[in-house]
């Protein structure tokens, strides 16, 4: 079998920003991406089918064995078992979805096809990311400690309440003084985490691998800080991709943030209408807002994006790629790719500025900006130039 994670065109539209950087399966949820998910359940290496410019990267491996999931699934065990037990030259569906091929040779037909019947996860929206995060981190939880025995907390001024086996600590994990609860969710501290003096962390949370907790944050559930980024102030049900910053006070909450974003200090998100109302978010595929259905929706930033000291996200605001926001105010709503200003208008950030703060970014943290990260970052800027509608054609 060899695994192939695939992107659905109008899938990965939707999942704008964070889907011009990476492949849909890349998107973490819970504390796992969702091709880790799958590589844990089915025992074997995944490549990617994607977009043309992502493909270097990202690279596709084909065999005559392939067996190709759509890269916006989350395992279960029945579907795992369901899929496993595809024929070969058959396509596995939901509704109009297409969820798995086994050994594709023709297209699909009504001979072919065998349609789910139970209920699935699909990440086809960016504010799914948060929504569903609790329960997948609760999956990934089993997924990940099933058998294995916990490191343990030695640290005798840190407070625990819930069940031990609710919190998992891997090796390398340094706490002190802290306060976990997991009593509404489980508590999962990744390989050479950090939770410092005076955190609180309350269940559902994740801290993946050198993620970090600064003294005195407040994580109020439903959170996983992705690898090697670092968190303060007050953060509840968001989604961070991973080495990214929210390291300082301010509240965020109801977010999801890309790779290599940093929130200056005291940056606040709202994630709650003053009159209640539904939030509406600026969907790429229809170029306009549309209404997600939810009370509770904040920041969606994708990767390489920054933001000023006393920023002000307004409920239900989408930033694209490597944008540069500033200055005093409410930010409109929709930020596109490369956007330099504020409230009080923007400029375009200009390409080989954007890749030189990326390569020093990068560089703080000992990863490689490389030529292909350039390349991709390039291709965004050029085709998004019509989202950046102050620019002179």
């Amino acid at each position: 079998m060899n695994l192939i994670l695939f992107d659905d065109p109008v899938v990965r539209t939707s999942l704008f920003p964070f889907t011009y950087t990476r492949p849909v399966a890349d998107i973490r949820v819970g504390i796992l991406t969702i091709r880790e998910k799958w590589e844990r359940w089915l025992n074997t290496k995944a490549s990617f089918k994607t977009e043309e410019y992502l493909q270097k990267k990202f690279p596709v491996h084909s065999s005559p064995e392939n067996l190709l999931i759509n890269g916006a699934v989350c395992p279960d065990q029945v579907l795992v078992d369901t899929i496993k037990a595809l024929p070969p030259h058959y396509f596995l569906t939901k509704d109009s979805l297409l969820i798995a091929a086994s050994q594709p040779v023709s297209e699909m037909s009504a001979s072919n096809t065998i349609e789910y019947s139970q209920a699935i996860t699909v990440i086809d929206k960016t504010w799914k990311i948060f929504r569903e995060n609790a329960a997948q981190l609760k999956v990934d939880f089993k997924l990940i400690t099933a058998g294995r025995q916990s490191a343990g907390i030695m640290d005798k001024h840190t407070v625990v309440y819930g069940s031990e086996n609710d919190i998992f600590v891997e090796e390398g994990v340094y706490i002190r003084a802290a306060i976990l609860n997991a009593e509404s969710g489980p508590i999962y501290l990744g390989k050479n985490s950090i939770v410092q003096e005076g955190a609180i962390i309350r269940g559902s949370v994740a801290l993946c691998e050198g993620a970090h907790v600064n003294m005195g944050a407040k994580i109020r559930g439903d959170v996983t800080v992705g690898p090697f980024s670092k968190v303060g102030g007050e953060v509840s049900t968001s989604v961070i991709f991973g080495y990214s910053n929210k390291a300082h006070d301010g509240f965020l909450g109801c977010s999801v943030l890309g790779e290599w974003c940093n929130l200056g200090a005291d940056t606040n998100t709202s994630n709650l209408k003053n009159n209640y109302d539904t939030v509406k978010l600026w969907s790429h595929n229809s170029e306009s807002f549309e209404n997600t259905g939810l009370q509770f929706c904040g920041l969606m930033m994708g990767d390489h994006s920054k933001c000023s000291i006393n920023t002000m996200f307004n409920t239900g605001t989408v930033v694209d790629v490597a944008a540069n926001v500033f200055g005093h105010g409410f930010p409109p709503n929709y930020v596109p790719s490369f956007a330099w200003g504020g409230a009080s208008g923007f400029d375009t950030y200009q390409l080989p500025k954007a890749l030189e703060t990326a390569g020093r970014v990068t560089g703080r943290r000992n990863v490689i900006f490389s030529d292909v990260d350039k390349e991709i970052l390039s291709h965004i800027f050029e085709t998004s130039a019509r989202s950046r509608g102050w620019e002179k054609k």
